[in-house]
Formats: C-alpha cells, sequence, structure tokens
C-alpha cells in the first residue's frame, strides 16, 4: 500500500529541532521525501506498524502533528505533480 507521512514538529526548542532530525530520519529510512516534510512509503501492513510505532516514540503528541495517510489501492489513484521533483518507480526495475 501507499502511506503517506506528513509531520509538524514544534522547533521552537533546541529538543523540538531533534525531534525533527530523527522523524525525518526514521522517513528517510523507509520512503522517498517528496516536500520538506511529507513523504512517500510503499510498505506492507507489517511495516505500516513499525514505522507508525517508531514515529510515534519520537513525537512530542502534546506540541507536534504526524499524520499518516494509507491509500490501500493504488488503481485509479494519481498523483499530479508540478515543478521540480523526480520520483522514484517503485515498480521499475532497481538499478544499482
Amino acid at each position: 500500500m501507499l502511506v503517506l507521512v506528513c509531520y509538524d514538529v514544534n522547533t521552537e526548542t533546541a529538543a523540538g529541532r531533534r525531534r525533527l532530525r530523527r522523524v525525518a530520519k526514521v522517513c528517510e529510512g523507509i520512503g522517498q521525501r517528496v516536500q520538506k516534510s511529507v513523504f512517500e512509503c510503499q510498505l506492507d501492513v507489517a511495516q505500516f506498524e513499525t514505522l507508525e510505532r517508531r514515529l510515534l516514540a519520537e513525537i512530542d503528541a502534546q506540541l507536534d502533528c504526524l499524520r499518516l495517510y494509507r491509500i490501500p489501492g493504488t488503481r485509479g489513484f494519481e498523483v499530479v505533480e508540478h515543478g521540480q521533483f523526480k520520483a522514484v518507480d517503485f515498480e521499475g526495475p532497481l538499478v544499482l
């Protein structure tokens, strides 16, 4: 399934800036950044649950916002892009 991860971390303090870096690092390890605080991830259910657990461990629920959008079937799903962005084709061949 396609998962969109969106977050807004309060960075008014040094602790908030550290949380922001940790949240971004978790997301970078599993998906691709499409905007500064938005990632696209191709995950199965177990990977989704692991990602959610890891992100919840990093944020401060009193100060930050985390939104996870699960898009189970991509048939008929379309993304319209404008501007400079080079997406990774998850369905294409892996070239090393």
